[in-house]
């Protein structure tokens, strides 16, 4: 089997590759990227399982000649490249629509012109909006930033893909934990620094809105078994568990007593997205909540140098 990861040396793709390396029914892994966030750590440090197996293509989603080359004999394709950044961020509406909506769209025609398998978008959950109610797949999108607008419309050019190419869109919760090419402008992983090098987290609000997370393991381990499983193509929901920010800084206060707290605009009740336990996906995958928040955080917090 030959897969192409596109955004294969992001946060997420970096943990993907080396789950995949692993993968005896994977033959070839193409790392497809443009390295426009400077991520080479994917590059450097331990070897992968299977190194031999990886090649690197630098490229960019709507460069369609280098794509197009690329996707010769792959079949099943991830799409991990992204603008990305907070879920619910509302900047750089151009940088959004050029990468998430006409990046999407250029990848797409070039499936339609190849022979792959299995293409799987991995989408957001903010595409949904807001709601205190906990959100099924069956819920309308009603996408409430410049960011979910884009994933949203990434979508919509995944769905018109004929199903011979069995397109699967995976709306991901706010993902979490270490990985070689960090991002810290989510949540808990910039709380986790701040808690380990500052010794005070800067909460915005009250701090009891609640959000979908899911752990940096979990979406690579799902990712992965998606590539050798037979799923039908579809929209699927992903997400582990609901917290509020206060649940993520009590954790955090255990466990480095010492932490301080600083409230901004804490007069204000931010919205907030809860998403349902009965997700699709489980039929065919099965994942949860089978290691506790507190753990993940110890092992986030030793992965630090000091």
């Amino acid at each position: 089997m030959k897969v192409l990861v596109t955004g294969g040396a992001g946060y997420i793709g970096t943990r993907l590759i080396k789950k995949l390396s692993a993968n005896k029914q994977i033959d070839k892994i193409i790392v497809y990227d443009n390295l426009m966030r400077g991520n080479y750590n994917l590059f450097l440090g331990d070897k992968f399982i299977n190194g031999e197996s990886i090649e690197f293509v630098k490229g960019d989603l709507l460069d369609s000649r280098t794509l197009k080359n690329a996707l010769k004999g792959v079949d099943v394709v991830f799409h991990l490249a992204a603008k990305a950044t907070s879920p619910f961020a509302n900047v750089n509406l151009h940088f959004y629509e050029q990468i998430n909506n006409w990046g999407t769209a250029e990848l797409t025609y070039a499936i339609e012109e190849s022979d792959v398998k299995k293409f799987v978008y991995l989408s957001s959950m903010g595409v949904y909006g807001f709601s205190d109610e906990p959100i099924t797949e069956e819920h309308d999108v009603n996408p409430a930033s410049f960011y979910a607008i884009s994933k949203q419309r990434g979508e919509e050019h995944v769905k018109r893909l004929n199903k011979a190419h069995n397109p699967i869109i995976l709306r991901c919760g706010n993902v979490y934990g270490y990985s070689r090419s960090m991002r810290f402008d989510a949540v808990i992983n910039r709380f986790v620094f701040e808690a380990n090098f500052d010794g005070r987290l800067s909460i915005h609000g009250s701090g009891n809105q609640q959000r979908a997370f899911i752990h940096i393991s979990s979406i690579a381990d799902i990712l992965e078994q998606i590539a050798v499983t037979d799923i039908p193509a579809d929209t699927y929901n992903v997400s582990e568990r609901n917290m509020s920010v206060l649940d993520i800084v009590d954790v955090l206060k255990e466990l480095k007593p010492e932490l301080e707290f600083l409230f901004i605009n804490q007069q204000n009740n931010y919205n907030q997205q809860l998403v349902s336990a009965e997700q699709k996906l489980k039929q065919y995958i099965p994942y949860g909540e089978e290691e506790s928040f507190k753990d993940q955080m110890i092992e986030f917090l030793n992965s630090f140098s000091y």
